[in-house]
C-alpha cells in the first residue's frame, strides 16, 4: 500500500500533472467534466474525485501554476518497482505491480495526463469497493492519516450537497449589521493556563450578536473547551480549520457533521471560557476566530486578520 513514508521518500520523484493556464471558470468546467467522465467509467461518484483533487491542491506549498488536476501519484507507485525506465505501457506497469492506468484510450498510462491520473485513482479505490466505507478504507491505506481522510470525506460531502466545485463565496464571522470592533491580535501573549500566544483575532460585540460561518465546510467539533468556552470548529474545503470561541450558545440545528455555507448562523457572541463548563463573564463578550492550515503532514495556526478584512468588505457589499 502507499504510505506517508513513501510519499516523503519519493517526493523528489513525484510526477506533476500537466500545467494548464486558463480562466478560473474554464478550469472549473474542465475539472468537473473530467470528474463526471471518470464517474461514468468507474461508478465512483464524482465528488470523491473532486475532493481528493481539491485536498492535494490545497496541501501543496507552490500553487502559482493553476492545474486542471492536482493529484500526484509517486513515480514508483505509478510505474511499479523495477520499471526503472518508466515505460508507460499498461501491460508492463501491471507486470511490475504499478498502479498506472490508461484513462483516455491512447494505449499509454501517462502520469502527466489528467484522465489517466483520475482513472488510476479510481481503479485503486475499486480494489477496496464502491461503498462510502470502502472509499474511506482505500483513502486511509493511500494516505495513512486520519485527518486527511476526514478532510477529503467532508469536502466530498460539501460538493455533493451543493452539486458544484466552484464554491468561492465568503462571509464575515459576525453580522455586520451589529456593532463590533476588532484589530490584529494574533500572536499576542496570553496568561490563562500558562504562557502562550493568541492564535486568532478577537472580534468584540454585544452578547448574542449572530456568529456566522465564513466558508463552505463541515462542523467538525463543538462543545466546551477550557480556554474557548462554547466553541465550534469547521473544516473547510481548503484544508483549513476555522475555530469559533467564547460563544454564548449554538443554533438549534447546528451539530457535528452538518454542512454549512457562508452566512449560516452558528450561534451567538458570548464570554464563555477560562474555567469549567458554564464559566462566563471573565472577559468582555467577543468572538475568538482562529484559522489553522493543514498541509497533509502537520497543522498550524496563522493570522486570520487579512482574511477578515477582505471578508468584511465582501459582506458589506451584500448588505
Amino acid at each position: 500500500m502507499i504510505t506517508i513514508t513513501v510519499f516523503i521518500c519519493t517526493l523528489f520523484l513525484v510526477i506533476a500533472p500537466t500545467v494548464v493556464k486558463a480562466s478560473d471558470d474554464s478550469i472549473y468546467e474542465k475539472r468537473m467534466a473530467l470528474f463526471k467522465k471518470t464517474e461514468a467509467i468507474t461508478q465512483i461518484p464524482w465528488y470523491y474525485y473532486a475532493a481528493i483533487d481539491n485536498y492535494e491542491r490545497n496541501a501543496k506549498q507552490n500553487t502559482n501554476d493553476e492545474q486542471v488536476i492536482s493529484i500526484e501519484i509517486p513515480t514508483e507507485a505509478w510505474f511499479g518497482l523495477g520499471n526503472a525506465a518508466m515505460i508507460t505501457d499498461e501491460r508492463l506497469i501491471d507486470f511490475f505491480n504499478g498502479y498506472g492506468k490508461d484513462g483516455n484510450g491512447d494505449q499509454k498510462a501517462d502520469p502527466s495526463n489528467a484522465e489517466d491520473i483520475l482513472y488510476t485513482m479510481g481503479n485503486y479505490i475499486l480494489t477496496y469497493g464502491q461503498t462510502k466505507d470502502d472509499i474511506k478504507i482505500a483513502l486511509w491505506n493511500y494516505y495513512n492519516r486520519d485527518l486527511t481522510v476526514q478532510t477529503i470525506m467532508n469536502t466530498a460531502k460539501v460538493f455533493k450537497k451543493f452539486q458544484g466545485i466552484q464554491l468561492v463565496d465568503r462571509d464575515f464571522p459576525v453580522s455586520t449589521s451589529y456593532n463590533y470592533s476588532y484589530r490584529s491580535t494574533w500572536g499576542d501573549r496570553r496568561g490563562f493556563g500558562g504562557l502562550r500566544i493568541h492564535e486568532g483575532t478577537d472580534i468584540f460585540a454585544d452578547y448574542g450578536t449572530p456568529v456566522k460561518s465564513t466558508t463552505y465546510g463541515v462542523v467538525e467539533m463543538m462543545g466546551w473547551n477550557l480556554y474557548g468556552g462554547w466553541r465550534i470548529g469547521i473544516r473547510d474545503i481548503y484544508n483549513i480549520y476555522h475555530y469559533y470561541g467564547h460563544m454564548s450558545g449554538y443554533e438549534d440545528d447546528i451539530e457535528v457533521g452538518k454542512v454549512v455555507k457562508p452566512g449560516d448562523v452558528l450561534g451567538g457572541v458570548g464570554s464563555t471560557g477560562y474555567g469549567p463548563p458554564g464559566t462566563s463573564g471573565k472577559f468582555p463578550p467577543h468572538l475568538h476566530y482562529g484559522m489553522y492550515k493543514d498541509n497533509g503532514y502537520s497543522e498550524w495556526s496563522f493570522d486570520p486578520y487579512p482574511y477578515l478584512k477582505k471578508w468584511e468588505r465582501m459582506a458589506k457589499q451584500k448588505d
